[in-house]
C-alpha cells in the first residue's frame, strides 16, 4: 500500500512578517483575561527553545530527503525561525520583574535538552507529536474567533498568522520521519510514535497547565484556585486541549497522516490575507 504524504497542491510560505505587539506589555492581554493571558503567555514562552528544536530535528534529516520534501524542509526552517522571532518579542513584554519567567525558561530549556540528548531521531519524533498538538491548537483558533474578543488586532494577528503557518506545515516534519524510516518495520514505526505521543502529550498538557498556574500565583491568586480556573480553561471552555480530542487520538490509527484531517479550504481566506501584508 503506498503511504499518505502531503498533497502535492499544499505549498510551505514563509512569510516574513513583523507584529507590533506592544499592546501586551504590562496586560492581561487576552481579553483582560488573567487566566487566558496566563495560558497563552506560557505557550508563546515554549515556542522559541522548542521551534529551535523543531527547526534542529529536520535540518539533521535534510540530506536523506529529495524534491518537493527537500523544499518543503527548507521552508518549514524559514517559517519556525520567523515564530520564534516575533514570539521572543512577545516574550520580552512579560513582566519578568512580576512573573517567574526565568524559571518558566529554565523548565522548558530542560525539557527541550531531553530531546537534543537523544539524538536526532529523538528530536525528530518530538517533533512530529509536538507539530500535531500545536495543529490542533491552531484548529481552535481558526474555530474559536470569540477567544480574542476585546484582543489588540496586532496580537490577534500574530496569533492567527501563527495558526495558519502551522496548519500549513504541519506534516512536513512527519513526511520526514516517514522517508527516513522506510527501512523500519511498520510496527516499529508505529509503536515509537504512539508511546512518544503517550508521554510527550501528557507531559506537554501538564507542564502548560503548572507554567500559567505560576504565572496566576505571582498575581496573587490562591494556588489551588488558579489551578482549577487553568483546567477550566484547557479542558472545559474555550476547551483549548479538549475540543479536538477525535483529532488527536486519530494519531493512535495505523496508517495516520496529518493531512487526513484536510483543512485546506478553511486557510485560505487567512492565506490570501497574510500574503498580501508579507507583500507589503
Amino acid at each position: 500500500m503506498t503511504e499518505k504524504r502531503t498533497p502535492e497542491d499544499v505549498t510551505i510560505l514563509p512569510r516574513d512578517i513583523k507584529f507590533n505587539v506592544d499592546a501586551a506589555k504590562g496586560t492581561h492581554w487576552m481579553g483582560n483575561d488573567p487566566v487566558g493571558t496566563a495560558i497563552m503567555n506560557s505557550l508563546s514562552l515554549t515556542f522559541p527553545d522548542g521551534e529551535r528544536m523543531f527547526m534542529d530535528a529536520v535540518k539533521a534529516y535534510r540530506n536523506d530527503v529529495d524534491g518537493k520534501l527537500k523544499d518543503d524542509v527548507r521552508d518549514f526552517i524559514r517559517q519556525e525561525a520567523i515564530h520564534s522571532r516575533e514570539h521572543h518579542l512577545l516574550n520580552q513584554l512579560i513582566d519578568h520583574d512580576k512573573y517567574p519567567v526565568e524559571d518558566i525558561e529554565a523548565s522548558i530549556r530542560e525539557r527541550v535538552k531531553l530531546g537534543y540528548d537523544g539524538g536526532p531521531m529523538r528530536m525528530l519524533i518530538a517533533t512530529i507529536c509536538l507539530e500535531h498538538m500545536t495543529a490542533m491548537m491552531a484548529d481552535l483558533m481558526i474555530d474559536q474567533a470569540a477567544m480574542f474578543e476585546n484582543t489588540d488586532p496586532a496580537i490577534v494577528a500574530l496569533w492567527r498568522w501563527h495558526a495558519m503557518e502551522e496548519t500549513e506545515h504541519k506534516a512536513v516534519a512527519y513526511d520526514v520521519f516517514l522517508e527516513v524510516t522506510k527501512h523500519w518495520s511498520p510496527f516499529k514505526r508505529y509503536m515509537r510514535r504512539c508511546i512518544s505521543m503517550l508521554i510527550i502529550g501528557s507531559n506537554f498538557t501538564r507542564n502548560i497547565a503548572s507554567y500559567a498556574t505560576m504565572m496566576l500565583v505571582a498575581e496573587g491568586w490562591d494556588e489551588k484556585k488558579a489551578q482549577k480556573a487553568v483546567k477550566r480553561y484547557l479542558w472545559k471552555e474555550p476547551n483549548l486541549f479538549g475540543k479536538d480530542l477525535g483529532i488527536f487520538f486519530s494519531w493512535f490509527k495505523p496508517g495516520f497522516h496529518p493531512w487526513d484531517h484536510d483543512n485546506r479550504d478553511v486557510m485560505e481566506e487567512w492565506k490570501a490575507e497574510f500574503n498580501a501584508i508579507a507583500a507589503e
